[in-house]
């Protein structure tokens, strides 16, 4: 009997001691999976926000080379259609012939109003007025585009430069005073900045 109870607490103690082995055992290998499972996810989760990443660069970059593509169509859409350069044209030549007579107008109120005797001076003034008309075209212009730009970007500063050497030299001339030689050469000259604007409007 002793014998028996003996070896029934051995069974019992071999049972519990096999058993917590196993669960601790079995408890490691859970926190074992769960870690795997937690790598897995965040390996996962890397290229996921790698993949949205990329794709987002390429959708902005898709983005931008389909503004720059209608920019560009914009402009060969307008380049190709007669009545947008008719109409440029048109504008261009009444704000040039009406800077024509303003710049006769300038020349005979110097005339008239200052002491060209004042060399210096006169020649600043004249310079400050055709600057003046320039800026003034130049606003109007840019109400209006071609190619995707500003009328005024095909305008040039130097213009100024070459209708003051005419207003000049017609002021200063030893003939004196003629307001048909002076409105001819001043037609000219502009006719030449109309010219050059038309070459821009092409080139640029």
């Amino acid at each position: 009997m002793d014998t028996e109870v003996v070896n029934a607490a051995l069974q019992t103690g071999r049972g519990i001691s096999e058993f917590g082995m196993m669960a601790i055992t079995a408890g490691f290998f859970l926190v074992l999976s769960a870690l795997m499972w937690i790598a897995c996810f965040r390996w996962f989760m890397s290229i996921i926000n790698g993949i949205l990443s990329a794709q987002g660069a390429n959708w902005q970059e898709l983005k931008r080379q389909m503004i720059e593509n209608n920019h560009i169509m914009t402009r060969i859409a307008e380049g190709l259609q007669p009545e947008t350069q008719l109409r440029v044209k048109t504008l261009s030549n009444l704000l040039f012939d009406l800077s024509v007579e303003k710049v006769c107008r300038i020349i005979k109120k110097i005339r008239e109003e200052n002491h060209i005797v004042d060399k210096e001076n006169t020649i600043k003034k004249i310079r400050t007025l055709l600057t003046n008309i320039h800026e003034d075209r130049n606003s109007k212009l840019d109400c209006f585009t071609y190619h995707g730009n500003k009328l005024s970007d095909y305008t040039d500063r130097k213009w100024i430069d070459q209708v003051a050497k005419v207003v000049e030299a017609e002021i200063y001339n030893v003939e004196g005073p003629n307001n048909g030689r002076a409105y001819t050469n001043i037609e000219s000259a502009y006719a030449n900045i109309r010219l050059e604007f038309y070459h821009n409007l092409n080139e640029r």
